[in-house]
């Protein structure tokens, strides 16, 4: 049974003391794809060395993450363009629009997402979408970049039947991860209906670890709890589900 975590910050802080051994605990567990999303400039070494340290599980988005669009925006996106241009990325990514912590960042966030969807489409890359109290903005712009060259991952789904199906209109795929397995999740109630071709398995660790480990530290190996959510949801055995899900990955990564 290989497993795919389509977005896990293995890089972060939060794993500084056991990294190697969390990594290695996913991996035993069938986990043997993971693809790790960009915040900023400030953590492309770790990423780097990240890929460096295992080749063959390690796969690199680049991207700026919608709560570091700042004053100094600009300069960060040419450090995207700068990596996108150097070497291979399979996505352009975490990208999107973030109204939960600062609002008054609207217009700036809507110009690097937007700006960063053009950079995706010119290297034919997917984009990985960061939503947080944003369905309505995030939309709005996905609509002006409509297309068949337009496609990705909407990251750490949380919106309801409706906005799922918009999503997967731009030719999105769903990354459902622990709040599947939150008790006022709300998407496990309307799952169902989502057929399994468009939806992908994450984690988004270290954050939102799912239950019976909710408010602790994730990390990748924890994805088997949402494997075991959806397994129960859909009325399928584990590996199915595991081998739809990384087939769906494969087809939004091209690997």
């Amino acid at each position: 049974m290989i497993i795919t975590d389509t977005h896990t910050h293995l890089y972060s802080e939060a794993f500084d003391e056991d990294r190697d051994d969390m990594i290695n605990r996913a991996i035993a567990l069938g986990i043997s794809r993971f693809f790790i999303p960009a915040i900023d400039s400030s953590y492309t070494d770790a990423m780097l060395q990240l890929e460096q340290k295992y080749p063959e599980q390690i796969f690199l988005m680049m991207g700026l993450h919608p709560t570091h669009v700042k004053d100094d925006f600009q300069e960060e996106l040419k450090h995207v363009e700068e990596m996108l241009s150097n070497r291979k990325f399979y996505a352009v990514g975490e990208i999107g629009i973030d109204l939960y912590w600062d609002k008054s960042t609207l217009e700036i966030q809507k110009k690097a997402f937007k700006h960063q969807i053009q950079l995706a489409k010119t290297y034919k890359l997917p984009i990985v979408i960061h939503c947080r109290e944003a369905f309505d903005e995030i939309f709005e712009v996905l609509e002006t970049e409509r297309g068949a060259d337009l496609f990705g991952i909407f990251h750490c789904f949380t919106g309801n039947l409706e906005q799922a199906h918009k999503a997967i209109s731009f030719n999105m795929k769903l990354g459902i991860g622990g709040v599947a397995t939150f008790k006022n999740g709300k998407i496990d109630q309307f799952l169902k209906q989502i057929d399994l071709k468009h939806i992908v398995l994450e984690t988004d660790a270290p954050y939102l670890a799912p239950v019976p480990y909710r408010g602790k530290r994730n990390e990748s190996g924890y994805i088997i709890k949402v494997l075991e959510k959806l397994s129960e949801l859909y009325q399928l055995p584990q590996d199915t589900i595991a081998e739809i899900t990384t087939k769906n990955s494969k087809d939004v990564f091209k690997i």
